[in-house]
C-alpha cells in the first residue's frame, strides 16, 4: 500500500522507483533534446488579447506530443489533431508502467477507468532555472490548471522536492487554501483520479525547492534542471494521428518542431522522411 492514502482518491508512494530503475532513466534522459515551444502558431494572427510567448520551461513527449501551437487535448470538443504520434516509451519505462497500471485498477473503481484506459502519453517537463540577461531566473512552478485527459494520472518525480497542492477553482478575488498538499520526493509515484481531483478542483506546483548543484541530464543550453517530473495520462488511441497524416495548416504549424526533434531522434525522422 501507499506510503499516503488520502480520501478523493489520491496515492502517494514515496520511494516508489528502485536505485536500478532510476539509473535507467537518467541514462534515457541523457539521450534525448527537449525543446522549447512557442505557446501560439508563428506567422498566424494571434487569439483576441493574447501575446506569443515561449512556454517556461523545455519539454519533451512520449507516446504522442501535444504541441502547445495545436492547443491541448480537451475533450469532449478539442480532440482531433491534437495528439501527434511520438516516439514509444523506452523499455525501463514501459516496465514501470506496467506496474503503475495494474496499482490503479487495484486502486481506483472501474468507474474511474474509462474504456480503452492505458498510460500511453506522457509529458516530461523539465523543472529549473533559465538564464536571461546573465541571471537566473527561476520557472519551477506551474499555475492552477486541470489535466483533461480521461482517467487517472500519474507522475514520476526525479531530483529536488516539488510541493504539488489541490484548490478549488477561485472567484475573482479570492484567495482559496489548498484542498490538499503533497510533497512529491525524488523517485515518488504520486496517482490521482476520480471526479473530485480530476473534475472539480485544479493543481499545480507552487515551488521546488532549491539546490545549486542539482544539474539533472539532458544538458540543456541557457538552463539548469532541477527537477523533472513524468506525468503519464491516457489519450484514446483515435485521437492520436501520425505526422503525415496531419491535415494543413497544423502540419505547417509544428514541421519546426519536428524537424528540429528529427535532430536527434529516429521516430521524428521517419515520420518527417515519410511526409517527404
Amino acid at each position: 500500500m501507499p506510503n499516503a492514502e488520502r480520501n478523493g482518491r489520491h496515492y502517494y508512494f514515496r520511494n516508489y522507483l528502485s536505485r536500478s530503475e532510476r539509473e535507467r532513466i537518467v541514462e534515457f534522459l541523457t539521450t534525448i533534446a527537449p525543446i522549447w515551444e512557442l505557446r501560439y502558431p508563428e506567422g498566424r494572427p494571434l487569439p483576441p488579447g493574447q501575446t506569443q510567448r515561449r512556454l517556461l520551461r523545455p519539454v519533451y513527449w512520449l507516446g504522442s506530443w501535444q504541441f502547445a501551437c495545436l492547443d491541448y487535448y480537451r475533450p469532449p470538443r478539442h480532440v482531433h489533431n491534437r495528439c501527434v504520434e511520438a516516439e514509444p516509451f523506452p523499455p525501463v519505462l514501459a516496465e514501470i508502467l506496467a506496474d503503475v497500471e495494474a496499482r490503479i485498477r487495484r486502486l481506483f473503481p472501474p468507474s474511474d477507468i474509462p474504456r480503452g484506459y492505458r498510460l500511453n502519453t506522457c509529458l516530461v517537463n523539465f523543472y529549473g532555472s533559465r538564464l536571461e540577461g546573465g541571471r537566473a531566473v527561476d520557472t519551477a512552478r506551474v499555475g492552477e490548471h486541470r489535466d483533461f485527459e480521461p482517467g487517472p494520472v500519474a507522475s514520476l518525480s526525479l531530483g529536488e522536492r516539488a510541493l504539488f497542492q489541490f484548490v478549488a477553482p477561485r472567484r475573482v478575488g479570492e484567495c482559496n487554501p489548498p484542498l490538499l498538499s503533497q510533497w512529491l520526493e525524488d523517485g515518488s509515484l504520486q496517482l490521482f483520479g476520480g471526479t473530485l481531483y480530476k473534475d472539480r478542483v485544479l493543481h499545480r506546483v507552487q515551488r521546488v525547492t532549491r539546490n545549486p548543484d542539482l544539474d539533472l541530464p539532458p544538458r540543456i543550453p541557457g538552463f539548469r534542471t532541477r527537477r523533472i517530473n513524468f506525468t503519464f495520462r491516457f489519450v484514446p488511441d483515435e485521437h492520436v494521428v501520425p505526422f503525415a497524416r496531419l491535415p494543413e495548416p497544423a502540419r505547417s504549424d509544428v514541421i519546426g518542431y519536428v524537424s528540429e526533434l528529427a535532430q536527434r531522434s529516429r521516430f521524428f525522422r521517419a515520420a518527417l522522411d515519410t511526409k517527404r
